[in-house]
């Protein structure tokens, strides 16, 4: 920073030139695109549906809203558009909204620059500190965004007329950057009138007095559809002066949702503990919010959230990790039995619609089996276990669950020589652990398939021939 320009005329000497925020980001986004590197980190997804119309809004100079239901990475794409600022950006030292060292805004950088010239010293500010973020709640006001008189520097000997008496909102302190609305329907519709202005006009009134303000802010807003149609509203001149409206979604397949949950969950930290997650149960957590979205008895207007696929599988890890602390077991891996504690963390993220009381339970139990069987028939073939099936049919009973220690498992294989190349092909390793979320995974699927009787209680289950 020392070797950067410290006064309005080493500025110009340097050659530094001043352009719109919206250009800025045009041309670090253009050199991205061309460069190939990704837009927006951390988002997966989206490369053929949203992140092409960001891209095209971004070339544009548009203000820009994002559609879509909650989970939907609207305010991580939001925020990660900081990256497109220039690292460093001079203005006028001490000034409270970003003056621009050649063309001031303020009324203090203009008087400023008046009179030290060329020796008006200059500030470098990081593009950290060059976002601004409001979440809607009813309760914004115009002095919140916009400003209001601080009655401190009125009592000072100022005039209310005098500009000098303004306590800037946070446009104003966002200026030459970007500023955000989350929920931008809930704001109320009279607040929202206030923004026109700003986002046009650039005249700004504050108490009766009228004040231009010539700010040079990107606006961008994200908006639930329920919201957005029904909840609240978005003034259509406040519409109008969005240039691109783009619509998000949840993960298409389920190789997008497990993708997102590994990246974003918090992995288990105990100490002295082994956690293995078999690929088959990452897919069933994936898979149970898949199905989840087109289910009839789940709200699809609220949504479904990849914050369930999260929070089922950080459940599930510690389902089995409490498991194996109780039995004593150095090896965490996760079983089909571990699935009834998705209860917990299921029951907030979806809304379940039934007129019956106290099907909820059963409707995610429900989704939980679907999810077990559509994978169980993705991963396996019939063909698999001709061999298996005679032995249930001879009378031999499988006892599981959440209490059962892994090595009872491994003895099962030793009575059911039939059962271990499918295991073990599903296994991934052979650790008792391991091999005992196999054989849960094996015995449910061909019970869900109609090969197994099952009869659980208490968490226990028992497996036999039909």
């Amino acid at each position: 920073m020392s070797s950067r320009p410290a006064t309005l005329g080493q500025l110009r000497e340097s050659g530094w030139l001043s352009v719109p925020v919206k250009e800025e980001v045009r041309r670090n986004a253009a050199a991205r695109i061309a460069a190939g590197t990704p837009l927006v980190e951390r988002v997966l997804g989206f490369d053929d549906t949203v992140l092409p119309q960001l891209e095209n809004a971004l070339l544009a100079r548009h203000d820009v809203i994002f559609l879509g239901e909650r989970g939907q990475a609207k305010t991580r794409m939001i925020r990660s558009l900081v990256n497109l600022l220039d690292e460093w950006m001079p203005v006028v030292a001490g000034s409270e909204i970003n003056d621009d060292p050649y063309d001031p805004v303020s009324r203090y950088a203009r008087d400023l620059i008046r009179e030290h010239g060329d020796d008006t010293p200059v500030e470098w500010v990081h593009r950290d500190h060059r976002y601004g973020e409001k979440l809607a709640t009813p309760d914004t006001s115009i002095a919140d965004l916009i400003g209001e008189v601080d009655p401190i520097k009125v009592a000072e000997g100022r005039y209310l007329s005098d500009e000098l008496t303004l306590h800037y909102g946070l446009v104003p302190r966002t200026n030459r950057g970007i500023f955000s609305i989350n929920e931008l329907p809930d704001l109320a519709e009279r607040i929202q009138v206030g923004l026109l202005n700003v986002l046009e006009e650039r005249d700004v009134q504050v108490r009766g007095y009228k004040i231009r303000l010539p700010l040079d802010v990107m606006l961008v807003a994200s908006a639930n559809p329920e919201d957005y149609t029904n909840r609240g509203r978005i003034i259509t001149p406040l519409k109008d002066r969005f240039g691109a409206q783009i619509r998000t979604h949840y993960p298409l397949d389920t190789d997008t949702e497990i993708a997102v949950l590994r990246q974003e969950h918090t992995p288990l930290d105990t100490v002295g503990l082994r956690v293995q997650v078999p690929d088959f149960m990452t897919e069933i957590v994936a898979t149970i919010s898949q199905t989840a979205r087109d289910d009839s008895h789940v709200n699809q207007r609220s949504g479904v959230s990849v914050r369930l696929s999260i929070s089922n599988y950080e459940t599930l890890v510690a389902n089995a990790a409490r498991r194996a602390l109780r039995l004593g077991e150095k090896d965490v891996v996760p079983r089909v039995s571990d699935l009834e504690s998705l209860a917990s963390s299921t029951a907030g993220k979806v809304e379940i619609e039934t007129l019956e009381e106290g099907r909820d339970e059963q409707i995610v139990a429900n989704l939980v089996k679907k999810a077990v069987l559509t994978v169980f028939k993705a991963r396996t073939t019939m063909d698999q276990f001709r061999d298996l099936m005679p032995a249930f049919d001879d009378g031999t009973i499988v006892h599981t669950g959440d209490d059962v220690p892994s090595a009872r498992y491994a003895e099962t294989l030793d009575k059911m020589p039939a059962l271990r190349a499918p295991v073990m092909a599903l296994a991934g390793s052979e650790t008792p652990a391991a091999v005992a979320s196999a054989i849960e995974f094996v015995l449910e699927g061909l019970h869900l398939s109609k090969r197994l009787n099952k009869e659980a209680a208490g968490g226990r289950a028992t497996y036999r021939g039909r």
